[in-house]
């Protein structure tokens, strides 16, 4: 997947292209990925222990400090979900007033288990209702694949993130070899949403994750979100593999020049 991901007109670069078996066109998307967040809210920490592969507390913790978040920083975590990434926030910046949220289902907000102090808002990567060179520190945690525009979000974080800010994008990726790819799919696409469907309590939870590998599967390819992270003014721009499991989980780093 390569340039064919972007409009001449406008040079949207969507993370993926339309996944026709749950919306119809790109149009849809947004509508049908909040709606889906929305109605599944109330389970998503409960099958998210389930998913597991690393993905805990404890590794989203890690990667914030690897990304260099550090006491005191005022950060902002975009696609605060039900709360996962902005609690390790929390404990690292020091405290919870530090900490904001930025999330378009409200549904996954009022689901959030996070500290009294920490700010959310409704609102979209791509349509930040921050003013300029406001956040120390800039995190998203398995949320790049919902979002419509990989360039307007990415210029977007540049915006509020001050000079010499730090971003940590947390990613599932595809592993290299057939085999592992196979293993993970299996997992995720079978395993996972048969265990959803037995813990679950709402109608759509066994969707959302299947949903969840189509959209891993689908994905733009590493390279082309390092390019663009780049090119939306972004530098020291690399990306970290966790060497565990079958080495799928990815970190964007990145710095905002001063």
């Amino acid at each position: 997947m390569e340039n064919h991901n972007k409009t001449d007109s406008q040079s949207v670069q969507v993370p993926h292209l339309p996944l026709t078996g749950y919306y119809a066109d790109e149009a849809s998307r947004s509508r049908f990925v909040r709606e889906m967040f929305d109605s599944t809210a109330e389970d998503y920490d409960r099958v998210e222990r389930i998913l597991g592969l690393g993905t805990g507390l404890w590794y989203r913790g890690q990667a914030l400090i690897r990304a260099g978040l550090r006491p005191g920083m005022k950060v902002v975590d975009v696609g605060v979900g039900t709360g996962l990434v902005a609690r390790q926030a929390v404990c690292i910046a020091g405290s919870a007033d530090l900490v904001t949220g930025v999330d378009p289902s409200l549904g996954m907000m009022r689901n959030a288990k996070i500290p009294e102090n920490v700010t959310l808002v409704e609102g979209r990567a791509e349509d930040m209702p921050f003013p300029d060179d406001h956040f120390d520190f800039l995190s998203m945690g398995y949320a790049l694949r919902h979002i419509s525009d990989l360039t307007a979000a990415f210029r977007e974080f540049h915006r509020v993130m001050k000079p010499g800010a730090k971003l940590c994008i947390l990613e599932i990726t595809c592993p290299e070899s057939r085999w592992g790819r196979f293993l993970l799919k299996t997992y995720m696409k079978g395993v996972v949403p048969t265990l959803a469907l037995l813990v679950g309590n709402k109608r759509n939870t066994r969707q959302l994750w299947r949903y969840y590998w189509d959209t891993i599967e689908a994905c733009v390819l590493p390279a082309q979100v390092i390019a663009t992270l780049e090119a939306s003014g972004f530098s020291g721009v690399r990306r970290h593999i966790e060497a565990r499991g079958l080495s799928i989980l990815a970190e964007y780093q990145a710095t905002k020049p001063e």
